[in-house]
């Protein structure tokens, strides 16, 4: 164990420290960013892609199919988050995030750039498949990576406020993919846009993965990381091996707690656009702005979720947050049913106060909950065994439930099951961690 008294970030001068912050939060972010803008434009343009990579005989089975590749990707990040998680505690969290912005970059653009269905047959969707898997993987260790990033650089009384940042960057991700999405659709007309439009975003994330790298080069490794380790002589030699063995417990009490985030959040993102249009009736450009306006409208809220944790606790903002999920989903759904543009958006402003409890909360816990030396490690065992897969696969359900049940309340059944177990696990299992200090390689609680 290191003798070495931790070198937090509130061992420097306040000005100083809060200017690394911010500047820290931003290159953590970025990686974070894209991703979503990657995510949440695929998710938007399903119809488009699944019309170009898959055959267009069968609508339905196409739009599965386009959302079957994302399922896929996501449950390959298991594997990747054990890797990069792996690097991370031996090597830093720096190098890592510097490396995941870059190949996120390559393997976005080159969708952009994927022949069609039309034109190579079998082999567009299996190379979208080998691209979409690639980002998976790397995707397993950004966001956890990024998340560990911030918290050991913040302020140990502001690790709620300071990481809500970080979740936002997602938000901001989905929102910008949302907005492109609906932008191309207003610019181009259809054949265009089933041509060639669809190309141009893909292409796009390229240049903002190098603003990444510029950023995340000019950020120093964290306080934490360097005093745990010993300036990174004192590292754990088997990071994955020694998480699994000490810190299965808050493990298992993450999963146990972020499964209802995933499906909440990306039913809302991919999947209800989608179901608002072909099932409801809206037009694809008044579904994608409702979607849009719910989005904005969460963005400023989480740094308030992220404060309010930092005073009252993570535990009590998560239990309120799955009752939330229970009582307010299926009542966001009903108002949603009346097929107008303006009760789109009230169901989905229903839809964010769930979101509001969860979101951040889930999000600083996924580092708080783990000990320094392996929280790259353990973080992305819990994240990408319980978020990343369910986030791959809710659009996929939520479609098939709807299509086998024909009813949306399917999907708030499979969601309402998510919910119940996390309460089960918060109240029982769960220890408080919004005081507790980052510990360097004992137990996390």
């Amino acid at each position: 164990m290191s003798t070495v008294a931790p070198t937090t970030a509130a061992s420097t001068d306040a000005p100083g420290r809060r200017k690394t912050i911010r500047r820290t939060i931003i290159a953590g972010s970025i990686g974070n960013f894209v991703e979503q803008f990657d995510y949440g434009l695929y998710g938007y343009m399903a119809p488009v892609l699944a019309s170009s990579f898959f055959p267009a005989s069968d609508h339905t089975a196409s739009v599965l199919s386009a959302y079957a590749v994302i399922a896929i990707a996501c449950l390959v990040r298991p594997l990747g988050g054990t890797l990069l998680g792996r690097w991370g505690d031996r090597f830093g969290r720096k190098k890592v995030l510097l490396w995941t912005v870059v190949f996120m970059g390559i393997s976005t653009a080159a969708i952009g750039v994927l022949p069609t269905y039309g034109q190579i047959g079998l082999a567009a969707p299996l190379i979208l498949l080998l691209l979409r898997v690639v980002q998976g993987m790397v995707a397993g260790g950004e966001y956890v990576g990024a998340v560990a990033f911030v918290v050991e650089w913040a302020e140990p009384r502001r690790r709620g406020f300071y990481t809500s940042f970080a979740s936002n960057s997602c938000f901001l991700g989905i929102l910008a993919g949302a907005g492109v999405a609906a932008l191309m659709s207003a610019v181009f007309t259809d054949e265009a846009l089933h041509s060639w439009g669809w190309r141009i975003p893909f292409l796009a994330v390229l240049p903002l993965c190098l603003i990444g790298v510029w950023l995340r080069s000019r950020i120093e490794e964290t306080p934490e990381f360097v005093a745990a380790t010993e300036h990174g002589t004192n590292v754990v030699a088997a990071p994955f091996r020694e998480a699994l063995r000490s810190q299965w417990r808050p493990i298992l009490v993450f999963c146990g707690a972020s499964i209802m985030l995933a499906i909440l959040s990306y039913t809302w993102v991919t999947f209800y656009p989608e179901y608002l249009s072909d099932t409801l009736g809206l037009s694809k450009s008044a579904a994608w702005l409702s979607n849009m306006i719910s989005v904005a409208v969460l963005i400023p809220l989480l740094p308030v979720a992220g404060a309010i944790s930092d005073r009252i606790g993570r535990k009590p903002m998560l239990i309120t947050g799955a009752v939330a999920c229970i009582v307010l989903v299926p009542l966001a759904f009903w108002v949603g049913q009346h097929g107008t543009f303006g009760a789109a958006v009230v169901s989905q402003l229903i839809y964010i106060i769930p979101e509001f409890f969860l979101t951040g909360i889930v999000t600083v816990c996924a580092a708080e909950l783990f000990a320094t030396r392996t929280r790259f490690s353990a973080s992305s065992i819990a994240y990408n065994s319980s978020f990343s897969i369910f986030m791959g696969i809710t659009p996929f359900v939520a479609t098939l439930l709807v299509s086998t049940f024909g009813t949306i309340y399917a999907v708030w059944v499979y969601l309402a099951v998510a919910a119940v177990l996390a309460l089960v696990v918060i109240t029982f299992f769960m220890t408080e961690t919004y005081r507790s200090e980052l510990a360097a390689d004992k137990f996390a609680r």
